[in-house]
């Protein structure tokens, strides 16, 4: 996949909390970063793309609570 594609996205279901530490955010964006990754087909080598993504998503979820 190239890096410019975007991975549909499945909605999220999270409960996003903030925390000084930004441990519980973190968290939420490693699984969906996993979820990311598993929709591909765990096709290996994308992680990064995966976490940028995930972490994009999550970021509009929180600016929209």
């Amino acid at each position: 996949m190239k890096s410019s594609q975007i991975v549909p996205s499945v909605p999220i279901t999270a409960d996003l909390q903030k925390t000084e530490d930004g441990g519980e955010l973190q968290d939420q964006i490693r699984s969906r970063a996993y979820q990311l990754y598993e929709q591909r087909g765990r096709d290996d080598g994308h992680s990064l793309y995966d976490w940028l993504q995930a972490e994009a998503e999550l970021s509009q979820v929180q600016k929209a609570a």
